[in-house]
């Protein structure tokens, strides 16, 4: 009997420090996803228009869209940035102001009966779509997962001073940098290649400082090394735009 105790209390422990442990990991909000619904759901209307209508010249689907474009669009534009692209919300007004614009002239040229103005304005509208698409998420995936680790310890993690927390990041940072150091170049964006390379291995070194100021336990080294960090992450995603 008094074994079995002793294994239920073992067991209870070992929940209760998973539990404390998990704490590090699922304190997540939803302002820490680059995602903007509204966007993603436009999608659906955009691949209609560009991979199914405008390859067949099909202007009869492509003038039956509009009411979806413009729903769309209007969903778009009132939609609210998550705080992890708070430093974008200038790029994407403006992204957001062109898309409209694209979606007036789709209209417009819908209404007349000039095919080729039509195919024309789906194809704008598809380009603004797909530039807005990349000021909510990085060319390169590596580096919005990175992003992702970065924005919870620089926004949420070090103004609470979470200890616990600040030191899974610096982890989970390095682990994230070990694929972002993997990770290639896009082939449209291969004439940066050399300020891309030296600007991420700024920023793997800045991770590795990061890590052995959290190492210190010194509150003033830790915020120093981790606005250096965040600086050198803007850096190298300024390379990318």
């Amino acid at each position: 009997m008094l074994v079995k105790r002793c294994l239920i209390l073992m067991a209870l422990v070992l929940v209760l420090c998973i539990n404390g442990f998990s704490t590090y990991v699922q304190r997540i909000p939803a302002d820490a996803t680059a995602s903007v619904p509204a966007l993603d759901s436009f999608h659906e209307v955009i691949h209609k228009i560009w991979h199914e209508a405008w390859p067949k010249k099909d202007t009869a689907t492509l003038r039956q869209l509009v009411p979806d474009v413009q729903k769309g669009i209007a969903a778009v534009a009132s939609a609210q940035l998550p705080g992890i692209l708070k430093e974008k919300k200038a790029a994407w007004e403006e992204g957001v102001k062109r898309l409209e614009n694209a979606g007036l002239e789709y209209r417009t040229a819908a209404e007349t009966k000039d095919d080729s103005r039509l195919l024309a304005a789906a194809e704008k509208l598809h380009s603004q779509f797909e530039k807005l698409m990349l000021t909510v998420r990085p060319a390169m995936s590596e580096l919005d997962e990175f992003h992702a680790v970065l924005y919870m310890l620089y926004h949420h993690y070090l103004p609470e001073n979470d200890l616990g927390n600040i030191r899974a990041s610096a982890i989970k940072l390095k682990e994230k940098m070990i694929a972002l150091n993997s990770a290639k170049l896009p082939e449209r964006m291969k004439q940066k290649e050399p300020e891309f390379q030296a600007a991420r291995a700024k920023l793997s070194a800045s991770v590795d400082e990061f890590a052995a100021s959290v190492q210190t336990m010194v509150e003033r080294k830790i915020k120093d090394s981790a606005n250096t960090l965040h600086s050198n992450y803007q850096a190298l995603e300024k390379i990318l735009e």
